[in-house]
């Protein structure tokens, strides 16, 4: 019933979205309405807490210190009014759930941060391996199936000499 139920939720969920961890820093581009204008709000933060991971309905809570004042937001990731979620770096931490931050003056709460060029190149080096390795498949294939169909060819070609 329990394998039912998470299958029914990633079918509702659709595409996979972004895999953010707490720890995070992330821009959320909202999609904010008034009147009858529309306009993105960008709000950048650390991601302290992840819930929802198996259910349709993921959520992440986002806070920032701003004027001497914590914010928090609570941001569903697959809604409709959030517009993208960027990742801005990543943090190595070692709890699932950073309620300990809001304690903590922004300073007491820096964490070691590793910038998201290096993961980006990192990735950029995996796909180029891919392609290679996909490259050299297709050509491997290419190449049995000449070797296949070239006496195939010959025997068509001797047939239709013998016809005329």
């Amino acid at each position: 019933m329990k394998q039912e139920i998470i299958e029914f939720n990633k079918v509702l969920r659709g595409e996979e979205p972004a895999n953010f961890h707490a720890g995070d820093i992330v821009k959320v581009h909202l999609k904010i309405k008034e009147g009858a204008k529309e306009r993105v709000q960008v709000f950048e933060g650390l991601v302290i807490a992840v819930k929802g991971r198996q259910s349709s309905s993921l959520t992440i809570t986002v806070r920032k210190v701003s004027h001497t004042v914590g914010v928090e937001m609570i941001v569903p990731v697959l809604s409709k009014n959030v517009q993208k979620i960027e990742l801005i770096k990543k943090a190595k931490v070692r709890r699932s759930k950073l309620y300990y931050v809001r304690s903590l003056t922004p300073k007491q709460s820096r964490m070691k941060y590793k910038d998201m060029k290096e993961f980006v190149a990192a990735e950029k080096e995996a796909e180029a391996v891919d392609e290679k390795l996909n490259e050299e498949d297709i050509k491997a294939v290419e190449k049995d199936m000449e070797k296949e169909v070239a006496p195939k060819k010959k025997e068509t070609a001797q047939k239709a000499e013998k016809a005329e």
